[in-house]
Order: structure tokens, then C-alpha cells, then sequence
């Protein structure tokens, strides 16, 4: 390899970037037309890394070498859909209701003439996106969002391109596709680094594995030399949930029927998003609910949540009540234990971690009301549990992906609901973090009168409790 083709050498044993810092014992330098996994548990180091090699060249004592001002570097976190709008979502149920959404952008009026209409139809067809052009972004499912996001950054290939946890969330077809693409811009000449919390999500594509362990980055090797024993090393195991601290008030099952749904439909416009959907989930059952990204999984979910207004156009009984009879939203939200992909948006404020998980306790999602000692206490086992007490008092905002990912877990299980809705809660965790939360999740779930709906991309994890499952398929 030519030194031309090399774009940058970290050189510094230290790697500093916003008050967080990095050991580099090992220079590290990223090359033209190659592919890297740079891998680690939550909170390894690996957002940091790829906030200093997008923009922290210059920062503290960071020596990096390469002609930073010819270079041009995309780092893509897919973790906030307000970035790409210019707009604000400022509470959940937002993002359902229609008449509080004309600022909200259209997928056409954001891509413009950015997107060729040849090229433009060539994805969507091959990404399964179907009659997404005149929806407010807004209106987008976690899935379709991703891939319209897809879509969006290979408008401009950059030198170097950065993306957090591109798998998540996409439905497997999807993630073979993306694959694809990537293989493509990488053939082109394009650095693309992959920034990954589980080893079997490392594409063929990838040429080097650049590992973080506790804020440290190690040597960098060839994908081929790493065997299960060098991940082993890197993701060791985290223990079990035999005891896990129990809410002071548990709400208890007084229902036989959780959910019942008659013929529902949800439109928005000319769009179908359900169309005469039925489902029956009685006390007690475990149920996993699947299909492809843009079937309406999570617009399903926020009809029982009683977060989108379309539930009083619709025939269905929650907890043995006919909705729309009387009861408030609030009524029906105190019952249920509720996690999504999109929810970590809503906590974007200076409250700290203890809050957050403590604000499980009430029915909104967001921090409006103070915990007393009591609830900070018992968030405070959960986080012990999880083995994240020491991240309590860290602002939320501060924290990486799966580190929210897994406070916000511990808010949802904490409630001890009768009915508990888990959207994805896996998402961006790594590998043996994924096995304790599932091991949580079983827990609480096998108790007397538990109800569960777990909804996932990959089979695999699913619950051992799931006994029965829901497929729903995109409208057309």
C-alpha cells in the first residue's frame, strides 16, 4: 500500500475528544478502499473514536497525520432523525398525531434533487420501500427510517465514511443490501469504518478488526486473524439475573384479556400502514411480534399505548375495556412496560442516568416529574444489576448508544407492568450485554400473570417464553 493511500495516521498515545479520552498504545492508521470493524462492548470508547477521527484532529493533544482539509469524512450515528429534518420532535406521542405535524418534512421535500429519480426508485424497490415519498419523516418506522438514511448518505461518497451500528433495526434482506452498497463505495476507494458491539455482525467485507476495551484501543488485525478466543477475551461474560430488585408497587393482573383487535386500520393519507388487523392476547401469553420493516409493528404498538389518536376510528378492548368507553390514556399507559428504538430522542435533556430509570415509575415518557429517595433507590438496583451504577449521575445525553440503550431497559422492566411491550430492546447492545438483559427479560416475564409482546429482526433472539408469534406483512 502506497503512502498515498493512506488518509490518516493516529499517532498520539492519548486521543481526546469533549472531556472523554482514549489510550493508544498502538498507531492505528486507516487506508483507501478498505473496510474496518472497529468493535467493543457499550461504552468501550467507539463513538469517541469516531467523533475524533470525524472532527478531533486539532483537539487537546491529539497528533493525527493526514491532509485533514483535502479529506472529506461522514460520520453517520442514525441516532436522531432531527438532524436530517431540521425540525423537533418534542414529545412521543408527536410522532402519530397528524394535525401537529406541518412542520414536519416530507421524504420528497428532503432529498430534493439530491437523488436521481432512476436511482431513487432503483433503492426503494430494492430495499422494500414502497409509496414513502409523500410521508412526513415523521410518519417513517424505525426500519424504514434507516433505510431511507441509507438511501440519504450514498448521495455524497466521502474519503472516509463512519457508521454506528448500521444492522440494527433492518430486517435481513435489508442488511444483505446495505452489505452490498458498502462493498461497492469500498471497491470505489472509500474508507469505511463500521463501528459494531457484536462479532457476528462483521460483514466479509471487512478487512481489518480494530479493537476498545475499557477506553483503550488495541492493535489492529487483519479480519482472518481473529478467532473466537480473541472475542471471547474481547466480550467476556457479565453474570446472571437470579435476583432481580423488585418495584415497591406491583401492579396486578386483574384481566383476562390484554389485548383484542377487530378489523383495524391505520392510514395516513392514501398510504396503508394496517389494514383490518386481528389479534387476540390473553393474560399471561408470550407473544412475539414480527414482519418486515414498514409492516406497522410499531404503529400497531401505539394503538395499545394509546399514544396515536386513529385507536378511536378502530374496534379493539384493552385490559377487557373497550377502548374509548371512559378510560383515560393514562389508565392504559400505568398497566404497560413500554420500550421502542426511537424512545432514547425523548431524554435528550440534562437529566442523569438514575433519573432517567427512575422516571419508569410514571406513565409519560420523558423526565416531567422528580423521583423521591425511594424510586432513585430501587433504579439504583437495577443499574447494579446491569452493572452500570457506575454511570448514575452521567448526564444521559453523554452516554453511548448501548449505555443509554440499557438505562432505558432497566426504566421499562423496573414499572413491573402487567403488560410489558418490548420493541426491539435489544437494540445496539453488545453480544453478552444482550444475553443479561435476556436473562432479565425471562425473569420477569415467567412471574405469575406477566403478559409480554417482543418484537425483533432476528430470530434468534427471541425469548425462550415466547410460545406464540404475530406476522404482519407490508401493505402495498
Amino acid at each position: 500500500m502506497s503512502e498515498k493511500d493512506t488518509l490518516l495516521t493516529a499517532v498520539s498515545e492519548k486521543l481526546q475528544y469533549m472531556g472523554r479520552a482514549l489510550s493508544n498504545p498502538h498507531q492505528f492508521s486507516i487506508e483507501r478502499g478498505k473496510c474496518y470493524a472497529v468493535i467493543g462492548e457499550n461504552g468501550s470508547g467507539k463513538t469517541t473514536l469516531a467523533k475524533i477521527i470525524e472532527k478531533g484532529w486539532n483537539i487537546c493533544t491529539n497528533v493525527i497525520r493526514g491532509d485533514k482539509k483535502s479529506l472529506s469524512i461522514k460520520n453517520i450515528e442514525f441516532s436522531d432523525i432531527h438532524s436530517i429534518t431540521g425540525s423537533n420532535v418534542s414529545y412521543y406521542q408527536q410522532r402519530f398525531e397528524a394535525t401537529h405535524n406541518d412542520d414536519i418534512p416530507t421524504v420528497e421535500e428532503i432529498i430534493a434533487n439530491r437523488i436521481p429519480t432512476d436511482r431513487w426508485n432503483d433503492m426503494c424497490q430494492r430495499l422494500s420501500l414502497t409509496d414513502i415519498m409523500h410521508k412526513r419523516i415523521n410518519y417513517l418506522s424505525s426500519g424504514e427510517l434507516r433505510k431511507f438514511l441509507i438511501i440519504n448518505l450514498f448521495t455524497e461518497i466521502p474519503d472516509i465514511l463512519i457508521i454506528d451500528n448500521p444492522y440494527i433495526g433492518l430486517d435481513a434482506p435489508s442488511r444483505d443490501l446495505l452489505n452490498e452498497l458498502l462493498a461497492s463505495i469500498v471497491n470505489d476507494g472509500t474508507a469505511v469504518i463500521l463501528l459494531l458491539c457484536n462479532p457476528t455482525d462483521i460483514p466479509q467485507l471487512c478487512n481489518y478488526v480494530l479493537p476498545l476495551k475499557d477506553m483503550t484501543i488495541g492493535k489492529m488485525r487483519s479480519t482472518s486473524d481473529c478467532d473466537s478466543n480473541f472475542y471471547s477475551e474481547l466480550f467476556p461474560a457479565k453474570g446472571n439475573f437470579d435476583n432481580l430488585p423488585i418495584a415497591t408497587e406491583c401492579n396486578t393482573v386483574d384481566f383476562d384479556t390484554a389485548i383484542e383487535l377487530n378489523d383495524c386500520n391505520v392510514s395516513y393519507g392514501n398510504t396503508i400502514i394496517l389494514h383490518n388487523v386481528q389479534w387476540t392476547v390473553k393474560a399471561a401469553e408470550k407473544w412475539a411480534l414480527l414482519g418486515a420493516n414498514g409492516s406497522g409493528k410499531s404503529t400497531l404498538l401505539s394503538l395499545v399505548y394509546a399514544d396515536n389518536p386513529q385507536s378511536y376510528r378502530n374496534s379493539f378492548s384493552l385490559f377487557d375495556h373497550k377502548r374509548g368507553t371512559g378510560e383515560s390514556i393514562w389508565d392504559i399507559k400505568r398497566r404497560i412496560g413500554y420500550i421502542s428504538p426511537e424512545m432514547h430522542l425523548y431524554f435528550n435533556d440534562a437529566a442523569d442516568m438514575i433519573t432517567v430509570v427512575a422516571s419508569g415509575f410514571f406513565d409519560n415518557v420523558g423526565c416531567f416529574r422528580r423521583p423521591n429517595d425511594e424510586q432513585k433507590a430501587i433504579a439504583m438496583q437495577w443499574l447494579k444489576g446491569f452493572g452500570i451504577e457506575h454511570l448514575a449521575s452521567r448526564r444521559f445525553p453523554t452516554l453511548s448508544s448501548g449505555e443509554q440503550r440499557l438505562a432505558l431497559i432497566a426504566r421499562t422492566l423496573l414499572k413491573n407492568a402487567p403488560l410489558l411491550i418490548l420493541d426491539e430492546p435489544l437494540h445496539g447492545l453488545d453480544i453478552t450485554t444482550k444475553a443479561l438483559v435476556t436473562q432479565a427479560i425471562e425473569f420477569i416475564a415467567n412471574r405469575q400473570g406477566q403478559t409480554l409482546i417482543y418484537v425483533t429482526h432476528y430470530d434468534n433472539e427471541i425469548p425462550t417464553c415466547v410460545t406464540q408469534i404475530k406476522r404482519l406483512k407490508r401493505e402495498q
